[in-house]
């Protein structure tokens, strides 16, 4: 089953690259008292991740910050030294949004949009989504239904604040 709106993000532990390494990101730290918004790809450098979700988000930032959002996460299944470099090859750091990784899918798995696509070679990767939580309580929810990111992308989300 996958989450909708009005449910309570779960409990969850991401990584990210900090001036010691890899560390540990609670993600209800994150949320607690903040209005988030946080979309998820299949998997870091992939096709329509890159050049389009990812830059989508980039371009709506400042609009979303006007909207009260007081921080954008990108999640994928990569580990956390991968998300770093995307992040900077992208843009999305220098453009304030947080690259986490949620290396194992458990995330992923957790609101029931895990997914493996052998063929391409990936496993336990995210669904693509994107979804606005307030407290850590899910206020939009746009899970992406086709091959694109029309549904989950930067643009569908500021409209949706």
């Amino acid at each position: 089953m996958t989450i909708d709106v009005g449910d309570r993000l779960p409990e969850a532990t991401m990584l990210r690259i900090g001036a010691e390494g890899p560390e540990q990101v609670a993600l209800a730290d994150v949320l607690k008292g903040r209005k988030v918004v946080i979309f998820a790809v299949p998997g870091a450098f992939t096709p329509t991740c890159h050049s389009a979700h990812v830059p989508g988000f980039i371009r709506v930032m400042e609009g979303l910050k006007e909207k009260g959002v007081d921080e954008v996460i990108c999640l994928a299944a990569n580990d956390p030294f991968v998300m770093q470099a995307w992040g900077e090859a992208t843009g999305a750091t220098a453009a304030g949004i947080a690259l986490l990784s949620d290396a194992d899918g458990s995330f992923a798995d957790a609101i029931g949009m895990r997914f493996d696509a052998a063929a391409a070679g990936l496993f336990a990767r995210s669904k693509r989504y994107a979804l606005a939580a307030e407290d850590g309580v899910v206020t939009v929810w746009h899970p992406e239904t086709g091959r694109g990111c029309e549904i989950s992308g930067g643009e569908a989300m500021l409209a949706a604040l």
